[in-house]
């Protein structure tokens, strides 16, 4: 298998995630259990992430569309490793975001149409939750406008 050929072939002091389609959405294709057998054996080989996607793998897809719908895969990855976990999938809300994090549905929070649509999504989603958040020097005079105590 290529993957596994790619990982063995980089040095141990690089970092290493996979992106894995969780499932194929297909039946009788690629399944969730495949790919928690397929993170664990990365773990073994020293993989450093994961990063939890699905689907865009067969025109025979049968994709339910909805906020949040990849989070269950990436939630079942999350309880079977220590890797970290990376979930994605129509998370556009800030508040999502926080409650996968703060549920422990996952690691980390990747953006896909979110980002696109607002590059500064990151900026917004601070704002909107209250924080602050730390920025170069260089950046301090781009606050959203009216938070100018929104940067450290």
């Amino acid at each position: 298998m290529f993957l596994l050929q790619s990982k063995k072939a980089v040095s141990d002091k690089m970092c290493v995630g996979v992106r894995i389609s969780a499932t194929d959405w297909v039946e009788g294709g690629w399944d969730l259990e495949s790919s928690i057998a397929l993170t664990q054996h990365l773990e073994d080989l020293g993989c450093h992430y994961i990063h939890v996607s699905s689907g865009g793998l067969s025109d025979k897809q049968a994709i339910k569309l909805g906020p949040n719908y990849q989070v269950p895969f990436a939630q079942a990855i999350y309880n079977e490793t220590q890797l970290p976990v990376i979930a994605v999938g129509l998370i556009t809300e800030p508040e999502q975001a926080e409650a996968i994090l703060l549920t422990e549905q996952a690691d980390f929070i990747a953006l896909g149409r979110g980002i696109l649509y607002d590059p500064r999504w990151p900026w917004h989603a601070a704002e909107k939750l209250k924080q602050t958040i730390k920025v170069a020097p260089q950046y301090l005079r781009c606050a959203p406008h009216g938070s100018k105590d929104f940067f450290k």
